[in-house]
């Protein structure tokens, strides 16, 4: 008996569509490239639940006629390949003829289009590939698609779409790659009848300008390196205006965006040893290449490109950025959280204050100069260069050991060290090392303390008690300060914002992607409060990837790591004291938020082995 058969048309379709419509913002991407390639000068979109009712985009495109507006919605029709050959020479955004077919497949869908000079447009409206309505219109010239209810005769995949501002922030990412590699076209993106951009026909600069900011001007540089085969062309940021995420970073060949961890790799060694570790610049990077030389059929969302030399590639983005680094002078720098006033105006030879006070003072950029190697570091005497080693060799040995007690659950003897310090500690202070750990003596030998990390981990269960509080006092500030984000932070930020307001903020809505800073919590010392606003957002980006955090563990946890003391800030007896007390009186005081640990133990016996000649 045979058993073999071919699928109905309509469940091959919704088979195939799921590789090429994985979300609303796949839809976004696919119906914004053919607006593009129909030659439109001005698009409008629009999205509704971020994009799980409507997506719909509005373009002023060449339309269609009536029997192209029937034929694009099946499996592979499309007008931009003729042959095979064709492949090989491809500059038009789409060419497999699969998104329109596999939308139609998984959604309703409403397309109004009308070719420049006819009087009368199309209007079809299809659902699950049915075609219900096929008739003459009135509409403008250009071509409109609705896209709504996404996934409807799919419900097991639209039950594992994410939030709203999830979903909404990935349509603003493919918003935000395609508008920026067509400047010379004009955008508009609304959600949910709010406009979120407004970007009108320009150049790149101007483009980057009004998508990101207007302080985005004096971040960035040029970059151009051209050769016969090859022209690299576009901005990057200036090394101390990095972040901590790497969401603004924008490679193009021949106008299309792609992720490629090669290239990637290749900017960031143009920036080495310019960026402290975790931190990454902002670039716009657009690589214009022979078709011939390149393969971009190599994944339906046409992210991946394989390069016939990639090491010429690699080679030529390097160089360009280094190029346009070195030629406007940028000055590296290696590490923003050390203060460039830490140890002048004597700061800690003050009367000891709060440690949300401590917190405050170590958000501002750090002069990281007094903690490079020295000139002659190289020519270090042999004998203590292996000091240092063995001497590092232990602290790692001891490290491992007590983090796979603690991965083990065995905690027992950490606490018992806990109370031989409660005991011990009066009697000799804690020591500071290269303001970076701190050394407190217990009677079977010492604890090494994160202080960065032990005052994460303090500050993280501090506002998990102010969010179930549900109230905190707030300093209302004389001079109340704007605050200017752009469309995908301010979403972020309207998002946290009620949480945030009842720990003792007190931000406003000012208009458009604009906020008011009236206040802040009465124990939090002022000075830098837009940075600590960015630095939040900008960890609650980071924190919202880790899905199984609730929002109120995430704000906490941003919170926290943007409100820390950091690493390379000096600290006196009283606050190294203060530090110690507050930790161990947290509930888990052996991780931070991040589940680094707070502190390692070594006792005793541990070092006289070290000592030992073997």
């Amino acid at each position: 008996m045979d058993i073999i058969r071919l699928l109905p048309d309509n469940i091959a379709n919704q088979i195939a569509a799921g590789e090429v419509i994985q979300r609303p913002a796949s839809a976004v991407k696919e119906l914004l490239e053919n607006s593009i390639d129909s030659g439109a000068t001005h698009i409008k979109l629009i999205v509704k639940q971020a994009g799980k009712s409507l997506v719909q985009v509005i373009d002023n495109g060449c339309g269609m006629s009536e029997t192209d507006a029937r034929m694009c919605f099946e499996k592979h029709a499309t007008s931009k390949i003729r042959a095979a050959e064709d492949l090989f020479n491809i500059r038009t955004m789409g060419f497999r003829g699969e998104a329109l077919a596999s939308i139609a497949a998984i959604a309703q869908v409403q397309m109004k289009t009308r070719q420049t000079g006819e009087q009368l447009g199309t209007c079809i409206e299809i659902e699950g590939m049915k075609v219900l309505k096929q008739e003459p219109c009135q509409t403008e010239e250009g071509t409109s698609i609705a896209m709504k209810n996404l996934f409807f005769n799919v419900p097991a995949r639209r039950n594992f779409l994410k939030s709203d501002t999830v979903e909404l922030k990935n349509i603003i990412e493919e918003f935000q790659r395609i508008a920026l590699a067509h400047p010379k076209i004009g955008f508009q993106l609304f959600n949910n009848d709010y406009e979120m951009y407004h970007l009108k026909s320009g150049n790149l600069k101007q483009r980057i300008v009004a998508m990101f900011g207007d302080n985005y001007a004096e971040k960035i540089v040029p970059v151009e390196e051209k050769s016969y085969a090859l022209h690299v062309y576009g901005f990057t940021g200036k090394p101390e205006f990095s972040k901590k995420t790497r969401g603004e970073q924008f490679i193009y060949v021949n106008n299309r965006y792609i992720k490629s961890p090669y290239l990637n790799h290749a900017v960031s060694m143009a920036f080495e040893q310019m960026l402290p570790q975790g931190s990454y610049p902002f670039y716009v990077l657009f690589l214009d290449i022979d078709p011939s030389k390149i393969d971009i059929n190599v994944h339906p969302a046409k992210y991946e490109i394989k390069f016939e030399d990639e090491k010429l590639v690699y080679t030529f983005v390097n160089l360009g950025v280094k190029h346009a680094l070195g030629a406007y002078s940028v000055s590296p720098t290696l590490d923003f959280n050390q203060e460039h006033h830490l140890n002048n105006n004597d700061t800690f030879t003050q009367q000891p204050r709060t440690w949300l006070e401590i917190t405050q003072q170590a958000t501002s950029t750090r002069d990281a100069k007094k903690y490079a190697p020295p000139s002659n570091f190289q020519s270090l005497n042999k004998r203590e260069e292996n000091n240092l080693k063995n001497w590092e060799h232990a602290f790692d040995t001891v490290s491992s050991r007590k983090q796979q007690q603690l991965t083990d659950g065995n905690q027992k003897s950490e606490t018992r060290r806990i109370e031989e310090h409660e005991s011990y500690k009066e009697a000799v202070p804690p020591h500071q090392i290269q303001n970076r750990h701190i050394v407190s003596q217990i009677k079977s030998g010492f604890i090494l303390i994160d202080q960065q990390a032990a005052h994460e981990r303090i500050m993280f269960e501090r506002y998990l008690k102010l969010l179930d509080r549900n109230r905190n006092e707030s300093q209302r500030q004389l001079f109340p300060q704007n605050l200017d984000l752009n469309a995908m932070d301010t979403q972020i930020l309207l998002q946290i914002l009620p949480e945030i307001n009842n720990l003792g903020f007190d931000i406003q809505e000012f208009g458009k992607n604009s906020f008011v800073i009236h206040g802040f919590p009465a124990d939090i010392l002022q000075g830098d409060e837009k940075k600590m606003i960015e630095e939040l957002i900008e960890q609650f980006k980071m924190n919202s990837q880790v899905t199984k955090l609730s929002k109120r563990e995430m704000l906490a946890k941003s919170l926290a790591h943007s409100s820390s003391i950091k690493a390379g800030k000096k600290l006196s007896v009283e606050e190294m004291k203060t530090l110690i007390d507050e930790l161990f009186a947290c509930e888990n005081a052996f991780t931070s938020p991040n589940g680094r640990f707070t502190f390692i133990t070594i006792n005793n016996d541990e070092l006289e082995k070290r000592f030992e000649n073997k």
